[in-house]
């Protein structure tokens, strides 16, 4: 979340999902139990430095780094949070001052805070640890909710694949340095990620359905869900079975792989300029259509999830307990974790965004790789999600189109190694219109800061010539 976003949060004001905490050269006592009621409850954000008035105190510049290292090893501390929880801080300036804000997502387990079960209303936080039937309420909430914490004692570590636990671990690092993951052990990582739990009502304890679907043997995953499979399709001259098939039944990070893969395989790549780089359209929309898919699945459902490629969209749904029904509007919406820990996991590793972010990037990036269409969302028992596509010959064109300006840019690049007039580059070109030329080729590529002037301070001099900038790379 950007400056403008934390800021409207503070305007909004404290509620059953935002929570202020002064915290001016260390941590106040009861911000464990916020983020405990936070856990239990709906989520939110917890945001430290601003009084309860909304009043922006700032933290002393001197005590961030303190803070922030404090709370981050509470919360993997389980005699301070029971079970852990791996959440990242991070800390802006606003008004002058430092502030840190952490988002608290809603979690598909019971947590406690110094033993006791804290939950939240409008008012704040409160211990319902003696309140049997409160305590019973948010067990059943959470076991109704949430199918990805159903504990299977008899599952072992030797039935999760370890090279994809080390892959995890990668994974991890290479999105932020300094992850906790890289200095965990299997077993540590696993706890930290919340797949190896305590049920405290049924006294069982051990890996969860998450951990299976996420690192386990595939033999595992079909003997705990035998209908556990992802069809991935391509239907465009064959309707009415297909052209082109993978039949996907295996662990949820392999999955997402080849889903990507067959959308590779089957979708262009349209040339697409994001602040001068140029960035895969296609990987941008699709990643979050099979993250979409596999990580919201309610997987006790035998419901097959499908993700069909067609003509003119693309299609995919998959079992769903909603949360709500009908489309949903990008603009007006309030994202729910059908998978809490699943949706967790993919978002340490990179594989999927914060929650509600990648929608919006969805609808996004849509626009350009649709011809101005927009995806639809429909939620129900069944999530359903379209994207519309642009039809085979305008995208084979476009992938032409964005090749033959790829390589005339480094065609340029190349010759403009030494500097070269205005002329040189239009003969070397072979182009006759030279205001064709200027306005959109030269013109493009000195805005991005690829082509240099000789004579900066007058563009139109007839000595001027153009250099390559050797420091920059076209993408």
């Amino acid at each position: 979340m950007n400056k403008a976003g934390i800021k409207k949060l503070i305007r909004k004001g404290e509620g059953i999902s935002i929570e202020f905490k002064e915290c001016r050269n260390k941590l106040n006592k009861d911000v464990f139990e916020s983020i405990c009621a936070f856990l239990n409850r709906n989520g939110g954000d917890l945001i430290l430095g601003v009084n309860d008035s909304g009043k922006i105190t700032g933290i002393a510049p001197e005590a961030v780094e303190q803070v922030k290292k404090e709370l981050v090893t509470a919360l993997n501390n389980p005699q301070k949070l029971n079970p852990p929880c791996y959440l990242m801080p991070y800390d802006v300036v606003i008004e002058g001052k430092r502030i840190i804000r952490l988002f608290v997502p809603e979690s598909s387990q019971v947590h406690r805070c110094n033993g006791k079960i804290y939950d939240r209303n409008e008012d704040g936080d409160f211990d319902i640890t003696s309140n049997t039937n409160l305590v019973t309420a948010l067990y059943i909430r959470k076991q109704t909710n949430y199918s990805e914490n159903l504990i299977y004692p008899y599952v072992s570590i030797k039935d999760l694949r370890l090279d994809l636990i080390a892959k995890a671990r990668q994974l991890a690092a290479n999105q932020r340095p300094g992850h906790p993951w890289a200095g965990m052990s299997d077993m540590e990582l696993l706890q930290s990620a919340q797949l190896f739990q305590r049920g405290y009502q049924s006294g069982k304890k051990g890996f969860t359905l998450a951990a299976v679907l996420l690192l386990g043997e595939d033999q595992v995953i079909l003997s705990v869900l035998p209908h556990h499979r992802t069809d991935a399709l391509l239907r465009r001259e064959n309707i009415d079975r297909y052209d082109d098939r993978d039949d996907i039944r295996t662990n949820l990070l392999e999955s997402y792989d080849r889903l990507m893969a067959f959308v590779a395989k089957h979708l262009p790549d349209k040339f697409f300029l994001e602040k001068d780089q140029r960035i895969s359209l296609r990987d941008h929309i699709f990643r979050e259509v099979a993250a979409n898919m596999l990580i919201h699945r309610e997987f006790l459902n035998p419901y097959p999830a499908k993700f069909i490629i067609e003509t003119h969209r693309l299609f995919a749904e998959n079992s769903n307990k909603p949360h709500g029904h009908g489309l949903i509007d990008p603009a007006n919406f309030s994202p729910f974790p059908k998978n809490p820990v699943i949706a967790r996991f993919f978002k340490e590793i990179g594989y999927s965004d914060e929650l509600g972010s990648g929608v919006r990037k969805l609808f996004k990036y849509c626009r350009h790789y649709s011809g101005g269409k927009t995806p639809e969302l429909i939620e129900g028992d069944i999530f359903k999600c379209i994207v519309p596509l642009i039809t085979q010959q305008a995208t084979m064109e476009d992938a032409m189109q964005a090749t033959m300006q790829d390589e005339r840019i480094k065609k340029i690049m190349e010759f403009c190694e030494l500097p070269r007039s205005r002329e040189e580059i239009q003969k070397y070109l072979n182009l006759k219109n030279r205001d064709y030329l200027r306005k959109h080729i030269l013109n493009p590529l000195i805005k991005k800061g690829v082509l240099h002037l000789t004579i900066p301070d007058k563009p139109r001099s007839p000595k001027q010539k153009y250099y390559a900038a050797k420091e920059k790379k076209i993408r």
